[in-house]
């Protein structure tokens, strides 16, 4: 019999990036390539699935993020940690699927158009 070491999830939101790997362990939130996190939603985030169903104190986190900004990084974190613990178990799936944690937000920046300011903004018009 194999034991696994630990369950991963891959989370997307706008341009950010989040992979996370569940260890077994006591509740610990590590993020990789920073040593000092300054965003505490970042971390909130990042437990919010856990706490729904239970299980904060029985694992550890580790997150790689990369791109967007921080409100797409907390989007992206969330849904990583969630389709990891999905793996955990099916029915812990239903209630984070009830949530809504397992559904990624497909909105993302619209290209500029040629003649256009923005995506959609039109130069200010002039009678004469």
């Amino acid at each position: 019999m194999v034991t696994v070491k630990y369950f991963f999830g891959t989370g997307r939101r706008k341009t950010a990036i989040a992979q996370v790997r569940l260890f077994a362990g006591s509740g610990k939130v590590k993020y990789a390539d920073q040593s000092d996190v300054k965003d505490e939603l970042l971390m909130e985030h990042a437990k919010k699935p856990l706490l729904l169903v239970s299980l904060d104190n029985k694992y550890d986190i580790t997150v790689s993020l990369s791109g967007g900004g921080l409100s797409s990084q907390r989007g992206a974190t969330l849904l990583a940690v969630s389709r990891a613990l999905a793996k955990v178990d099916p029915e812990i799936e239903k209630t984070l699927k009830k949530e809504d944690y397992l559904t990624r937000d497909p909105r993302e920046k619209e290209r500029k158009k040629p003649g256009l300011k923005r995506a959609r903004r039109a130069p200010q018009w002039a009678k004469r």
